[in-house]
């Protein structure tokens, strides 16, 4: 695979950066649009490239996290074109938690499944307990850590 030329990286991993910063404050739109210009600088084809992986992640977790679940999943599906993005546990908990609150339970139960198998199920401490509880309803042999028993109690 080809590396980005570092000045381009570097412009990445600024913007991505400040995405993050908006993101961590809430300010979604504001970290979208900064995700956005990391995004438009990736060479075509744009989904070949390591930096689109992440940037997807951001994209696609500020979608989900300001509650637009359609461009969230629609984000991550694209995500999982670019490298080391299937398996990606936390990827998988975001689109399955997208799907998931689109209806979709099907592919919601399919994607939350892949994200507990790629780590035992750790990706979701501190979400809502209400997907590992749909994800027990789908799968008989999810047994999740005993800090997320905790939270159902």
């Amino acid at each position: 695979m080809h590396e980005l030329p570092e000045e381009t990286h570097r412009e990445i991993q600024r913007l991505s950066a400040a995405g993050d910063q908006r993101a961590e404050a809430s300010q979604f739109a504001e970290a979208l649009s900064l995700y956005w210009a990391a995004w438009d600088l990736l060479p075509e084809p744009k989904t070949q490239w390591e930096a689109a992986t992440w940037i997807l992640a951001a994209v696609g977790d500020a979608n989900f996290l300001s509650g637009d679940y359609e461009a969230g999943r629609d984000n991550l599906s694209k995500a999982m074109h670019c490298p080391d993005a299937v398996g990606n546990p936390f990827l998988h908990l975001r689109l399955g938690q997208c799907q998931f609150e689109l209806g979709a339970l099907d592919r919601a139960a399919d994607e939350l499944m892949r994200a507990y198998m790629g780590d035992g199920g750790k990706v979701f401490e501190g979400q809502d307990p209400k997907y590992l509880h749909f994800l027990q309803t789908k799968a008989k042999d999810v047994n999740p850590p005993k800090k997320i028993w905790q939270l159902w109690k």
